[in-house]
C-alpha cells in the first residue's frame, strides 16, 4: 500500500481519536449517528490489549459529566448486518459503558482490513501513554506492514524525523534493557547512548542503581568510547599523528576504521591558524 495514495488517512485522523479528557471537553462541529453500546464490539486488530483503570475511570467521569463530543469511527462488520467494528476510540467505548450510557455518536468508515489495522495502530501510537518501546513497535509495524519510511511516518505523526529514527533504533537494544523501558525504570533519554554499545546490559543496571542522568549517561558512554579508542589505535596511526602535528604546530587527531578508512581532524584557535592550514592544503 502506497503511503501517498491513501484516502486522506494520514491527515485527517487526528479526527478521529479524540478519547482524552481534554478533547471531551471541546464542542462537537458536526452531527453524527448514534449507535447501541451493544452493536459494537472490539477492533480485532487493535495491537493494545490492556488500558489502564485509571484512565478508563477518569474518562468515564468526564463522559457521566460532558457525555461523548467527538464520535467512534467504526466500520460495519461484514458478517452481522446492523453491528459495527470500532476503529478508533475503544478507549472512549469501554468508558461509555462504565458511565451507563446505552447509546454512542458514531462515524462510520468504509475501510479495508488492511486500512482499519492501520488507523488502530496510529491510534495507538497517538495515545499519550504508551512507553517508549509501544511507541517503536507502532511505528515498526507502519514500517513493516504498510511500507512507511521514516518519512513519511514522521509527516503521519507530527513529529520529527530523527525522533521517529531514534525511537525506531530503541529496538536494537539487548531484551533486558527494552525491558527496562517498558517498566519504566530507564527513560528513552537514558537508553539512548546506549545503542550499538556491547555492554549495554551492564551499563543500563548501572544507570539505575546510580540515577544518572540522561546528560549524564551521555557523558559516561563518551568518556568509554573514548578511552577505548585510546586503547586500540594503531602505533603507526599514532606515529603519524604526532608527526602532522609537530609539522603544522596544531593539534592534529586521526581515527582509523578496521577497513582502513577514516578521517583527520586538525583544530585551530583563531583565523591566522586556519588561513595557515588553508595554505598549506592548496598550495600547489
Amino acid at each position: 500500500m502506497n503511503p501517498g495514495k491513501k484516502k486522506g488517512l494520514g491527515r485527517g485522523l487526528s479526527a478521529l481519536f479524540g478519547d482524552t479528557t481534554r478533547e471531551e471537553k471541546k464542542p462537537a462541529t458536526s452531527q453524527s449517528n448514534t449507535a447501541a453500546i451493544s452493536d459494537l464490539s472490539r477492533n480485532p486488530y487493535q495491537p493494545r490489549q490492556n488500558f489502564k483503570e485509571e484512565k478508563l475511570e477518569e474518562l468515564a467521569n468526564s463522559i457521566r459529566k460532558n457525555g461523548i463530543i467527538q464520535p467512534i469511527a467504526v466500520r460495519l462488520k461484514k458478517s452481522e448486518k446492523g453491528k459495527y467494528e470500532i476503529v478508533a476510540g475503544e478507549r472512549r467505548w469501554l468508558a461509555a459503558q462504565r458511565a451507563g450510557l446505552h447509546e454512542i455518536p458514531v462515524t462510520v468508515l468504509d475501510l479495508s482490513d488492511a486500512e482499519s489495522l492501520e488507523v488502530a495502530i496510529v491510534e495507538n501510537i497517538q495515545r499519550d501513554d504508551l512507553n517508549p518501546v509501544e511507541e517503536a513497535r507502532g511505528y515498526k509495524r507502519l514500517n513493516d506492514e504498510f511500507k512507511y519510511d521514516h518519512e513519511s511516518i514522521s509527516r503521519l505523526m507530527s513529529k520529527s524525523r530523527s525522533h521517529i529514527s531514534n525511537t525506531l533504533r530503541l529496538l536494537t537494544l539487548p531484551k533486558d534493557v527494552i525491558s527496562m523501558l517498558e517498566e519504566g525504570t530507564l527513560t528513552s533519554g537514558q537508553a539512548r547512548p546506549l545503542i550499538g554499545i556491547s555492554n549495554a546490559s551492564s551499563i543500563a543496571e548501572e544507570i539505575v542503581s546510580k540515577n544518572y542522568s540522561a546528560r549524564k549517561v551521555e557523558y559516561l558512554i563518551r568518556n568509554k568510547k573514548n578511552k577505548t579508542e585510546n586503547k586500540t589505535i594503531d602505533s603507526n596511526i599514532l606515529k603519524a599523528q604526532e608527526k602532522i602535528q609537530r609539522a603544522l604546530g596544531l593539534k592534529v587527531s586521526i581515527s582509523n576504521k578496521k577497513n582502513n578508512s577514516g578521517k583527520v581532524v586538525i583544530e585551530y584557535k583563531d583565523l591566522e591558524q586556519f588561513d595557515l592550514i588553508s595554505d598549506l592544503l592548496t598550495k600547489n
